[in-house]
């Protein structure tokens, strides 16, 4: 299935103008990636201080993700009406005392109320510049921007492994979630400052004209079979990577490959560093790729099937395999992030938000099922006798099938393409 041409090939933003606000929702959005997978490297500590098992780990990484899901529906509409700029620093507000709870947290339960609070917070900070970007650039530089966005955020990865190791003495995991909160806060100025206002002509409802389009409600979204097509490897491919990436990597660190936390933190920062050099790459070869001809559909179905190979080969391996493994897996793992520009340009440009956070809602709901669901496969496969070892081979060997599984959706769809249905 291909794309449709954009509703408009011309940027509304100057080049000057469009870096500026760019770096301002980065700066929001590199935070918001910090806190996010700041739960692996902090996963050795939190265990013993709390006595968390595997499975309240999952829970408690994956309460970022539940909160994050909770707001994607009201989001994309408080998107399409009142724009980036407002929205997002209502949302940021939520984050500041999200932190701050984490900060205060005595107990699991409150650990697990932040986190959600959190993950509520911060559920803005990549759907409210997709959504600006939509209206604001031109349709190839919408997908460069997607992937720098992308790239920003494994930049927050990277920050949350070796440099809050280096930290931790110093100010402790309390004293980290004090930091958070205050340089969110700094981010929230920055928006305010460089963000421009949403224009009534460029919101959903027109303020003069006899005959305003019809307003796209979810029905019509989630009824859109490109967004169909998309939802399967959203759900489970793209959440799955980003459950590795900002969880299971680091435990399977240690747990089977039998690296100390020092050693994981820094498999970690090897593994975004490496997702942070990939999105920068698709970054500069999106245009390129746009101009070509060749879409993002395409690109997933050739290239996916890559990260199938390496998933089974760390299985196989078991505790032969290191963080080298796990950053190819999330690398190779990569072409799914073509999905969600592609999704927002094949709708029309006043569904933006909706879409976005729609898709948005599909995959973060896929990280919170995946990131909970491997822990509980992790402690439900004692019943087979395994040892720690083999239960983690075998619940990434599931996961690996369910990956296959959700392709093979998205192949069909891709091999029989329908009509788009527009609103």
């Amino acid at each position: 299935m291909t794309l449709p041409a954009s509703t408009s090939g011309t940027a509304v933003l100057g080049q000057r103008a469009a870096v500026i606000v760019f770096l301002a929702f980065a700066l929001a959005y590199f935070l918001s990636a910090l806190v996010r997978a700041i739960t692996a490297t902090l996963s050795p500590t939190l265990s013993v201080e709390l006595s968390l098992s595997a499975g309240d780990l999952g829970l408690l990484a994956g309460g970022y993700f539940f909160g994050f899901a909770l707001t994607q529906l009201p989001l994309g509409s408080w998107l399409d009406r009142h724009g980036p700029r407002k929205v997002i620093l209502g949302f940021l507000t939520v984050a500041v005392l999200g932190c701050a709870a984490f900060a205060m947290a005595n107990s699991f339960a409150a650990l697990l109320a932040a986190r959600v609070l959190t993950g509520m917070g911060v559920s803005a900070c990549l759907m409210a510049p997709l959504t600006g970007y939509r209206r604001w650039l031109t349709p190839a530089t919408q997908l460069r921007a997607n992937s720098w966005m992308l790239m920003t955020g494994s930049l927050g990865m990277v920050a949350a492994t070796l440099p809050v190791q280096w930290l931790m003495p110093l100010t402790g995991w309390r004293g980290l979630f004090w930091l958070l909160a205050a340089l969110i806060a700094l981010s929230m100025v920055a928006i305010a400052a460089a963000v421009p206002a949403w224009q009534t002509g460029e919101g959903p409802a027109r303020a003069a004209g006899p005959s305003p389009a019809p307003a796209m409600g979810y029905g019509a979204i989630w009824r859109n079979p490109y967004f169909r097509q998309m939802l399967p490897i959203g759900f489970v491919n793209y959440g799955g990577m980003v459950a590795v990436q900002t969880l299971w990597a680091g435990p399977w660190m240690v747990k089977v490959a039998g690296y100390t936390p020092e050693q994981a933190a820094a498999g970690l920062f090897g593994i975004n560093l490496s997702m942070l050099c990939a999105f920068w790459l698709w970054g500069v070869v999106n245009p390129h790729l746009a101009r070509r001809g060749l879409a993002p559909e395409r690109l997933i179905a050739w290239g996916l099937p890559t990260s199938f190979v390496v998933l089974a080969l760390i299985v196989y391996l078991g505790p032969r395999a290191g963080w080298l493994l796990w950053a190819l897996f999330c690398v190779s793992s990569t072409f799914v992030s073509l999905s969600q520009p592609a999704v927002a340009l094949a709708l029309p440009p006043q569904a933006a938000g909706r879409a976005l956070s729609a898709y948005n809602l599909a995959i973060f709901a896929g990280v919170f099922v995946v990131q909970w669901g491997i822990g509980l496969l992790i402690e439900a496969l004692v019943v087979m006798g395994w040892d720690e070892v083999a239960r983690y081979r075998g619940a990434v060997g599931l996961f690996g099938l369910c990956c296959v599984a959700a392709y093979a959706a998205f192949w069909r769809a891709y091999r029989r393409p329908a009509p788009l249905v527009m609103a």
